[in-house]
């Protein structure tokens, strides 16, 4: 098969097309032909070497978690899915070698759930690792409840899009951190668009004086300190990108693979709760360009890489 290929850290200039040899399907595994491969931000901090203290690399590394596609073989110990059955998965590992940026990819039936019968692969494929985030989070870790005010940086990316629109869902009241250019996007989504930048702590005020209950922090840095601000009494801090949130008295959240939360997102994007935003398509062997778009950090919703082929 075709796959994306790393051999050593570095830019997107180390991403090459290569032929390899087929995934082998374990016993509690399924072969997917993969359809679209999601870029997230991870995936360009792990091509650089950033978490090598937690994620070795086993070069040469396909890189991508995120996969929509159909199945073309269950492992021998698979009785939930079926050859033509259309799939999502969050497709990790403890290390970094066999990723998603292939024709096909051999997922461990726990990272795996139904496709939404409602979106495209495309749009699919945006849905598994950041859609999990926004759930953990805002399920596990804020804990978050009808009425309350949550304050959700970077709001039109792609984890932060997601949750604005769950957190409307529960019931919360959302104030959303945006660009102007993408205030109507976030309105769109359920939020309460605020610009960035000076300011951003009385811009928030201005709009719930009494502090917010929770934050969901995907910035890190500064957005820390300022959230720190902004809460309220006994309001609930947590970040998926600085683990000097504790610092601040909140958690910090890396995502993990889980099918019930997993086959949950996709039963709400059938609902119509939540959508996924393409912002645009790369086809695999413009893989590196697609990551260098998403290095630039500025992208509203998700960008897809597209596997050409029938399943």
């Amino acid at each position: 098969m075709k796959a994306i290929r790393y051999s050593r850290y570095g830019g997107p200039e180390v991403l090459g097309l290569e032929e390899v040899d087929d995934p082998v399907v374990g016993p509690d595994s399924v072969l997917v032909k993969v359809r679209a491969a999601a870029v997230n931000p991870v995936d360009w901090k792990c091509r650089e070497g950033h978490l090598e203290p937690v994620l070795q690399a086993v070069f040469p590394v396909i890189p991508g978690w995120d996969v929509s596609g159909v199945v073309v073989r269950p492992g021998v110990a698979v009785p939930e899915f079926a050859v033509g059955d259309e799939v999502i998965g969050y497709v990790r590992e403890d290390f970094l070698s066999r990723g998603t940026f292939a024709e096909y990819v051999a997922a461990p039936v726990r990272a795996l759930a139904p496709k939404p019968r409602n979106l495209t692969f495309e749009e699919a494929a945006g849905l598994p690792l950041a859609g999990l985030t926004a759930y953990q989070v805002l399920h596990g870790v804020l804990e978050v409840k009808r009425g309350e005010t949550v304050l959700v940086h970077a709001a039109a990316g792609g984890v932060g899009s997601l949750a604005v629109q769950l957190a409307a869902h529960l019931g919360a009241r959302v104030i959303g951190t945006a660009s102007e250019y993408n205030h109507d996007f976030v309105r769109r989504l359920g939020g309460e668009p605020v610009s960035y930048g000076e300011g951003l702590i009385e811009r928030v005020r201005g709009l719930a004086p009494e502090g917010v209950d929770a934050v969901f922090d995907t910035v890190g840095g500064d957005a820390l300190k300022v959230s720190a601000n902004l809460l309220a009494p006994e309001g609930r801090l947590a970040s998926i990108v600085d683990n000097e949130v504790v610092d601040y008295g909140g958690r910090y959240h890396f995502v993990r693979p889980d099918p019930q939360d997993l086959r949950r997102l996709s039963e709400l994007a059938e609902q119509g709760v939540v959508s996924v935003h393409v912002s645009e398509t790369f086809p695999l062997e413009r893989a590196a360009d697609a990551h260098r778009l998403n290095q630039e950090g500025r992208t509203r919703g998700k960008i897809v890489v597209t596997v050409a082929g029938d399943a």
